[in-house]
């Protein structure tokens, strides 16, 4: 009951920040250049959740709440939708779905090019993401796909870093969130080297219960 609840808690502050886009296109209120406001929007909740997916193992270890895996797949294709949204922008609002235009974006401009390939290694995680993916693809090679969430989440800061050049506050803040995730992890594996018992298999009931 505790986890149905969360799940449905969080499922409803996820859409916040979509609703919040909608209300203020409705009022007008996006300001004098509201395709950039929705693509900033959008992107910084990709990373936000992405980083909020990542946090969610240590969290777990941590503090002995093995139940809160549970939310991890639920803010990982949430941050899948969000990414979906971010580059809808692009496509649609900035580019009017004019593919010579992305495709001379993805190969001039570096930062188009390092986004556009977190957000593509983003679309095998949410397919997969399912408990018949993890039957077909097996435990150790769902995991190893799984882990492509580390690369996405790494080319995320960087995109950021690169697009904004000057004002570097926000996306140094999610590189310094996930450098520590990343060292988190980086210790545990080192200090589990050598007696780090045998990993279990996922199963079907265990969605989203690998040290991803």
């Amino acid at each position: 009951m505790k986890l149905r609840l969360l799940k449905v808690a969080i499922f409803l502050v996820c859409l916040v920040p979509l609703a919040r886009l909608g209300l203020k296109g409705l009022h007008g209120e996006l300001g004098a250049n509201p395709i950039e406001v929705i693509t900033h929007s959008t992107g910084d909740w990709t990373m936000i959740l992405l980083l909020a997916t990542l946090s969610i193992t240590p969290l777990r270890m941590l503090t002995r709440q093995y139940w809160i895996i549970g939310v991890r797949r639920m803010l990982g294709l949430f941050a899948f939708f969000y990414g979906c949204l971010h580059f809808t922008t692009y496509i649609w609002l900035d580019k009017f779905f004019d593919v010579h235009a992305m495709l001379q974006d993805i190969a001039k401009r570096k930062f188009i090019t390092v986004g556009f390939l977190g957000f593509v290694l983003l679309i095998p995680l949410a397919v997969t993401s399912t408990a018949g993916w993890i039957r077909r693809l097996g435990g150790k090679r769902w995991l190893a796909l799984h882990r492509l969430i580390y690369v996405t989440a790494i080319a995320g800061v960087i995109h950021y870093i690169w697009l904004v050049k000057a004002d570097l506050r926000k996306p140094l803040q999610y590189a310094l969130v996930l450098g520590v995730l990343l060292a988190y992890r980086l210790v545990v594996h080192l200090a589990g080297k050598g007696n780090r018992k045998k990993v279990p298999t996922p199963t079907p009931q265990r969605v989203g219960v690998s040290e991803v």
